[in-house]
């Protein structure tokens, strides 16, 4: 990991130093992930290309598990994964206005990551049976497909309002950095943070 030359000996008028944080895997699934899924709630169940999706988000799905405990630092779920007291000592820093700044995700990130995943997952796997000669027209799993669906659509909404609120917070712009893949280093990075992908 490097820091990026944007950063002048001069020091005062420089730009914060950047590290790289989401490696290319982690960023093509969060962006084709996104655009599945909004182009999902386009299409009523049942068409071709609603199927189609359906199936292609949950090799995506698949994939970032797999990711999520082989691939770089920051992708591994022992790096942001926390425990439920974690989760709340942070959302109650935030209501404080002083939470910690974090590198790779937050506590409550983590926490939304997972929970996206596993409704994703649900919701594509609901959609599917949905279609098997087991369950073809029975009313309780459309029903089930459909309140999961909008159940992931309100954790979406609720990712992107923490995403906002954590920008404003600690000043950075966390879609620009789901874009490059860098992220400023926090004043209170330990020297070794430079050395670690």
């Amino acid at each position: 990991m490097t820091v990026s030359d944007d950063q002048s000996s001069a020091g005062r008028n420089a730009r914060p130093a950047t590290v790289s944080v989401w490696d290319p895997l982690v960023r093509l699934f969060h962006w084709s992930l996104v655009a599945a899924m909004a182009y999902e709630f386009l299409f009523e169940a049942g068409t071709k290309a609603h199927i189609y999706l359906g199936y292609a988000i949950l090799v995506l799905v698949a994939v970032r598990v797999l990711w999520g405990f082989i691939g770089s630092r920051h992708a591994r779920f022992s790096q942001f994964v926390r425990g439920p007291g974690a989760v709340l000592t942070y959302l109650s820093d935030i209501l404080r206005g002083r939470p910690r700044h974090y590198l790779g995700h937050n506590p409550a990130g983590g926490a939304m990551v997972v929970a996206l995943i596993i409704m994703v997952a649900a919701t594509s796997l609901s959609g599917w049976a949905m279609i098997t000669d087991a369950l073809w027209g029975e009313e309780w799993i459309e029903a089930l497909h459909e309140a999961l669906a909008w159940a992931t659509l309100g954790l979406v909404l609720a990712h992107v309002a923490g995403v906002i609120l954590a920008s404003l917070q600690h000043r950075e712009n966390l879609v620009r950095a789901m874009i490059t893949g860098r992220k400023p280093l926090p004043d209170d990075s330990p020297p070794e943070a430079l050395r670690r992908q």
